[in-house]
């Protein structure tokens, strides 16, 4: 076994790394750029080493410097995570180069998996159906698109580096090819560095299953069950399980061994995931069940398998490393139970799932029975605009599906993140939809109905928890305090609306979510209380103080509260006035407008890249770009102007 190991990697995935490699009684080497400074990670481990400026490029992605902390650091392994340079094969064959370890398999494997159509050809040669498709060399966009008509839409852009969604879009007609082959390959190239695409398929009714493989330097290869991880958006995993809902042993197995196969073909070594994708619209067959790909790493989802198998795969990385034999036989590896994996992240499901950055103020994730958290953050920690916003993993085990989903569903209803929007209230609306909870569901589940899973409308109940505290907390206005300062507030104190009888009651506008409100607040022998079109403050609501603020989160989701003055009581949305925002931290990747352009309603003037993912900004109305005030490959804050229409008369 190794003594020390180096975790290229940052958050929950770094985290999750040294807790096994401690118990293991290795020396934990944390790396971090600028922006993780503070970070738990870098607290967590023995020793922490600068690696660079907050930019991933610069730090987490640079194999130069990684390779020159793990030499400074001494240590005889790097442990790559999950993400990042986890499956670059320049930085495995840089470790050997440096006569270190590289924990994961060889360079050669993730060459032959990395490429999707390459991938595709090995597995069709080794027996394992792959989903029909062009996967050739050529590229020219007429030549794609005539492919694509040819295999009949709809059909899907795949990058043929990378993978985690990105470079991937789906195409319904005809007409909309171009623009999202130029998509594909611009997220593909930014990503990757690579802009090649193929066109596959667009299978009915998918399941997205896929298999844990393990495979050692002694011609051993086993799988750990499968996973389904179809419930997705924007085709990000956002609920995982394990075992796949409606399995059978004969079909495991069958699974299974095709994964093995798979592995076995590349001559593989270390963790592995096969991706299938199933046709389910009969059902879940062994005749309708294809290859999609392979991810050369642990995956994000691996505690569902963990879990129900009892083990670490974590430290099964690092034996399997060490030269040691499988810790296990494929006849030995027992599944019991069931378990349900949820991604908690910082965005925001009410602004089209927006990634959300800031300091969190309050994070109380539970670990009740039967329940585990996997993070990389703490309350006073920052989610930074430069990486994924993840907060969490939240894991819940049952003996049935029934009972995992059950202590998920609490878990994430008593969770507490105040700070950065977070999609906690989504994900516990999913886990109580009906058909979910019955395991009918495809990776278009989340898509079809994200109007019901989202939370919409003003919560009352926590505005009014909200004005209560903010009124308790700032006594400068409202309800005047005595003279000495030292007792409590008293109606009798306050200038305005005095009454001889009854409880006297104010009118006071507030902002809710950024919405004007008007609330009732009265004061009477009891007390406090204050109204919200009708309803009360939910007195178990906590309130946490941000600024000129006050957040109170309540069954998950987050409301924020604030005095409306003058000066905020009236303004202009971005729509108004034509100026188009930067609606959150990022890079604006490109500006589609010119100065003098006549724009129609709805059409793209920009796109910005935010924690991995695009966002396209379009007109709000018809007019004409009066000005460009930002230059495209620039890192542009929330709120910045980006595109300025004058409208049209």
């Amino acid at each position: 076994m190794f003594s020390s190991v180096l975790i290229a990697n940052r958050g929950e995935i770094a985290c999750r790394v040294a807790r096994t490699a401690k118990r293991l009684g290795l020396r934990t080497i944390a790396v971090y750029s600028e922006a993780d400074a503070s970070a738990l990670h870098v607290r967590l481990c023995d020793e922490a080493l600068a690696i660079g400026p907050p930019q991933a490029e610069q730090s987490y992605l640079s194999i130069e410097r990684l390779i020159a902390a793990a030499l400074e650091a001494g240590t005889d392994c790097v442990h790559p995570g999950y993400g990042f340079l986890s499956e670059n094969a320049e930085f495995a064959e840089a470790c050997a180069r440096a006569g270190i370890v590289f924990i994961g398999p060889p360079p050669s494997a993730m060459r032959a998996m990395a490429e999707k159509d390459r991938a595709k050809a090995l597995m069709e040669k080794a027996g394992v159906p792959v989903v029909p498709g062009y996967h050739g060399e050529r590229q020219e966009p007429a030549f794609l698109k005539q492919k694509a008509y040819e295999i009949g839409y709809p059909v899907m852009v795949k990058a043929v580096a990378g993978g985690g969604g990105r470079g991937l879009r789906r195409v319904d007609r005809h007409v909309d090819f171009e623009i999202a082959l130029e998509a594909a390959q611009r997220e593909a190239f930014s990503a990757f560095g690579d802009d090649r695409v193929l066109i596959e398929k667009c299978v009915a009714a998918p399941r997205h299953i896929e298999v844990q493989v393990f495979a050692d330097v002694h011609g051993h290869a086993v799988h750990l069950g499968e996973r389904d991880c179809s419930l997705q958006r924007r085709h990000q995993k956002v609920i995982e399980e394990a075992p796949a809902p409606g399995m059978t042993p004969i079909l495991r197995e069958a699974l299974g061994a095709a994964a093995v196969r798979a592995a076995q073909a590349v001559g593989y070594t270390g963790a592995g995931t096969i991706e299938f994708i199933a046709d389910t619209s009969d059902g879940l067959r062994a005749d309708r069940i294809w290859f999609m790909e392979m991810n050369t790493r642990l995956q994000v989802e691996h505690p569902v398998t963990e879990t129900v198998t009892g083990l670490d795969l974590v430290e099964w990385q690092f034996r399997i490393a060490a030269g040691e034999p499988l810790p296990l036989a494929q006849g030995d590896v027992e599944i019991r139970g069931h378990a349900v994996e949820a991604r908690l992240y910082a965005e925001d499901p009410a602004r089209d799932f927006l990634p959300s950055a800031g300091r969190v103020l309050a994070l109380s994730l539970p670990t009740d029975e039967g329940v585990r958290v996997d993070t990389g953050v703490e309350a006073g920690d920052t989610i930074s605009s430069h990486y994924d916003p993840m907060i969490a993993k939240v894991i819940a085990r049952g003996d049935t599906r029934e009972q995992a989903l059950a202590r998920l569903t609490e878990a994430l209803e008593a969770s507490v993140v105040a700070g950065p929007a977070t999609n906690t209230a989504f994900l516990a609306a999913v886990c109580h939809a009906t058909d979910y909870v019955a395991g009918a569901v495809d990776t278009g589940f989340i898509d079809r109905n994200v109007s019901a899973l989202v939370p919409r409308g003003m919560d009352r109940a926590a505005a009014a928890r909200g004005i209560v505290a903010l009124i308790q907390r700032d006594r400068a206005w409202s309800l005047r305090c005595s003279p000495d300062g030292d007792k409590p507030a008293s109606p009798w104190d306050a200038t305005d609306g005095f009454q001889l009888s009854g409880r006297r009651q104010l009118r006071l506008p507030f902002l809710v979510d950024g919405e004007p409100v008007e609330a009732g607040v009265m004061f009477g022998a009891d007390g406090l209380a204050v109204e919200v079109d009708g309803a009360a403050g939910d007195p178990e609501a906590p309130a946490f103080d941000d600024g000129d603020a006050v957040i109170v989160v309540r069954s998950g989701r987050q409301t924020r509260v604030r005095l409306r003055g003058v000066e905020t009581s009236a303004g202009h949305s971005g729509e108004a006035d034509g100026t188009v925002r930067a609606p959150m931290h990022g890079k604006l990747l490109a500006v589609l407008v010119e100065v003098g352009q006549t724009v129609a309603p709805g059409q793209r003037l920009a796109i910005v890249e935010a924690m991995k993912m695009e966002h396209a900004l379009t007109a709000p109305f018809a007019g004409t770009v009066s000005a460009v005030p930002a230059a495209p490959s620039t890192q542009v804050a929330e709120g910045v102007p980006l595109v300025v229409i004058a409208p049209a008369e």
